[in-house]
């Protein structure tokens, strides 16, 4: 019963925004054109449900040519950021195009943030249990901290969502998410990992949410 109400609030969520956003999605891609060459929709491979690999879309925030491997932006001033992708990072617009990744059923609303398919071998398997659900748009890492939680923060919570999921969890998700886009909160990340490993374009860094 939960599986069914979460995919139907998924295809309603979704579809709903989708329209009603459709002038704000035409506005984005008009401005990421004019402001930098390139294309406006930013596709990269994740890890989906049960590890399978699925394509993401995102708007592009950062500059054509810039690494989408590297390090998450760690403020408003990195380099690679266009004006246009830094104001979209920080009120979360970024990942609206994801909208249509839940129509297609690869992602829900709610639920752990897809993460790179390489990372999956890093993980215990204890960790690896978040892969036992669809990634959402949002999850409760995002608003339980966000930026200010290390790599094996977020993952103890993605793990416990699993544990935990239920329809009044994934509204209370859904609420607090509205609450945190609109403070801006804890937009960059502070800390990657409790070790604070160095990452390279073979073993990327998690997408900042």
């Amino acid at each position: 019963m939960y599986r069914f109400s979460k995919r139907l609030l998924d295809i309603i969520i979704s579809l709903t925004a989708t329209i009603f956003l459709l002038p704000v999605f035409l506005f984005i891609l008009v401005s990421i054109k004019l402001s930098d060459k390139g294309p406006a929709i930013f596709k990269q491979t994740r890890a989906g449900n049960n590890a399978k690999p699925f394509t993401l879309y995102k708007f592009r925030t950062m500059k054509t040519g810039g690494d989408p491997f590297g390090a998450s932006p760690k403020n408003q001033t990195d380099p690679r950021l266009t004006k246009i992708g830094t104001f979209l990072r920080e009120y979360s617009l970024d990942e609206l195009p994801q909208l249509f990744n839940v129509l297609k059923g690869q992602m829900s609303i709610v639920g752990p943030r897809p993460l790179y398919v390489s990372q999956i071998e890093e993980w215990d398997d204890n960790q690896k249990r978040r892969l036992l659900v669809k990634p959402g748009l949002t999850g409760l890492a995002q608003t339980s901290g966000r930026g200010n939680l290390t790599i094996e923060a977020k993952l103890k919570l993605d793990v416990d969502y699993v544990d935990s999921a239920g329809f009044f969890l994934d509204l209370k998700i859904i609420f607090k998410t509205i609450s945190c886009v609109f403070s801006k909160s804890s937009i960059y990340e502070k800390k990657y990992s409790e070790k604070q490993q160095t990452r390279n374009s073979k073993n990327p860094e998690p997408p900042h949410p």
